[in-house]
């Protein structure tokens, strides 16, 4: 049979690409080969030639791999890839992806049949926790007792690598130990999406509500990608209400509070906040300081001098994710080439690093900078007024908005004061008109651009 399945990678292969795009296949899958099938376990196994590139794959595309080798063999139950031989232990070690806030002690495989498929690394105890993740991390825990939590469902937040999908994991780990004989369901919001849609082209729903329904924990990440799906809204929200009715137990993470998920159903949003609301918010520093060194006390092959901790700590502020792979890098390098690390290597080779970490520009800043400008109070970047001196501004904001972050037409709208996307879509416009035809605005617009980066 693992004969039968290596024929089928090229049309795996295949259908990826198309999915992914050229340019991210070729980069990270197209290096990938089959190794095996397991006809008992029904795990594929996949090779590529670094543990880096393997890790990379299993975090970002596992479960792209996993449905669309289901959707050529239905008996395939996971995939994994791993990677070959490191060019040395210490730049195998050096080479591993970063995790989000953990402690760095090496985890033991779990023993617990119901654990098969977690990732031991992201546990309770390798979580570390301060001022800036403590609620989300405490009420993670909560999830997780034998006792039922006081809130449910309970809605984890937080920008990009912060550690939701770290206490995903954990809630489950502990929960599986707690309940062994439960069902446990982890998926991404995109695979609900897309196994949703397979099982309707496929005429199979009522197996697919029903192994949802029968989850004792379900727990949903990046919930915000199923914005704007109502099908897929509207079936989200019938197992909620499901899940909800039989007391079982629901987690979901976004990256946004429920109230900023725009284009979501208000009964889906009512849902989604009817729990706990755990913010996460960006690390301080003493935690980002913790992190480093914490991760520098599983390598005591390696010396670090304090002014390079203090470097990462001062330029990395806005995730752990880039925290790590800042210094994933550093030390990659140093490892490779036999280069000390100091201050003068961490400047040199991680000032692209430290240029792409600056903090990015928020529509709050950019609607405060206008109205310094121009004198006004913020208040009026959400009011009704159309008097020139307060629309052309509020037109301006809209347009740095568009332009200086990553929000939506209708979500810039919200901010100023519930407009509609087609005012804002008319305020860009004009105002890039106007810059074409009227140089002392134009110059306004590029004072105020420098007000913000400096």
């Amino acid at each position: 049979m693992s004969g039968d399945a290596a024929t089928l990678w090229p049309r795996v292969a295949e259908g990826l690409r198309r999915d992914l795009g050229v340019r991210t296949f070729d980069h990270w899958l197209k290096p990938v080969r089959f190794a095996d099938f397991c006809t008992l376990s029904g795990v594929v196994t996949l090779e590529t030639a670094s543990r880096f590139s393997a890790n990379w794959i299993n975090e970002r595309f596992g479960d792209r791999l996993e449905l669309a080798w289901r959707q050529h063999l239905p008996s395939v139950r996971s995939v994994t890839v791993r990677g070959g031989a490191a060019t040395s232990e210490r730049a195998a070690a050096l080479a591993s992806p970063p995790l989000p806030a953990f402690d760095t002690p090496a985890a033991q495989p779990a023993a617990n049949p119901a654990l098969l498929g977690f990732d031991p690394r992201l546990s309770f105890d390798r979580f570390v926790i301060a001022r800036s993740n403590i609620l989300a991390a405490n009420a993670a825990r909560r999830m997780a007792m034998v006792e039922a939590p006081q809130f449910n469902p309970l809605y984890l937040c937080s920008g990009t690598g912060q550690g939701k999908t770290h206490l995903l994991q954990a809630i489950a780990q502990d929960y599986a130990r707690a309940h062994p004989t439960a069902t446990i369901i982890l998926m991404s919001a995109e695979k609900f999406m897309l196994e949703f849609v397979g099982a309707m082209r496929g005429g199979d729903m009522m197996a697919f509500k029903a192994r949802l329904r029968a989850a004792d924990l379900l727990l949903l990440d990046d919930l915000q990608f199923v914005i704007g799906k109502n099908s897929t809204q509207e079936e989200l929200l019938h197992t909620i209400d499901d899940l909800m009715t039989a007391q079982r137990r629901l987690v979901v993470t976004a990256d946004r509070p429920p109230a900023m998920l725009d284009g979501v159903e208000a009964r889906l949003l009512s849902r989604l906040s009817g729990g706990l609301v755990a913010d996460i918010e960006a690390p301080e520093d003493d935690l980002r300081e913790r992190i480093i060194r914490q991760r520098l006390a599983a390598m005591p092959m390696v010396e670090v001098p304090g002014d390079v901790v203090a470097y990462l700590v001062k330029h990395f502020t806005r995730n752990i994710r880039e925290l790590e792979g800042a210094l994933n890098k550093l030390l990659a390098y140093a490892a490779l080439t036999g280069t000390t690390v100091d201050l003068r290597l961490a400047e040199d080779r991680l000032a692209e690093n430290v240029r792409s970490a600056r903090p990015r520009i928020t529509i709050d800043e950019i609607q405060r900078a206008v109205c310094a400008h121009y004198r006004l109070d913020k208040s009026e970047m959400a009011s009704k007024r159309r008097v020139r001196a307060v629309a052309r501004p509020r037109q301006v904001a809209m347009y740095l908005a568009k332009e200086l972050t990553p929000r939506s037409y209708p979500e810039i709208g919200r901010r100023f004061g519930g407009r509609d996307h087609s005012t804002v879509i008319h305020a860009v416009r004009t105002v890039e008109a106007l810059r074409v035809a009227d140089s002392e605005l134009d110059a306004e617009i590029a004072a105020i651009r420098r007000s913000l980066n400096s």
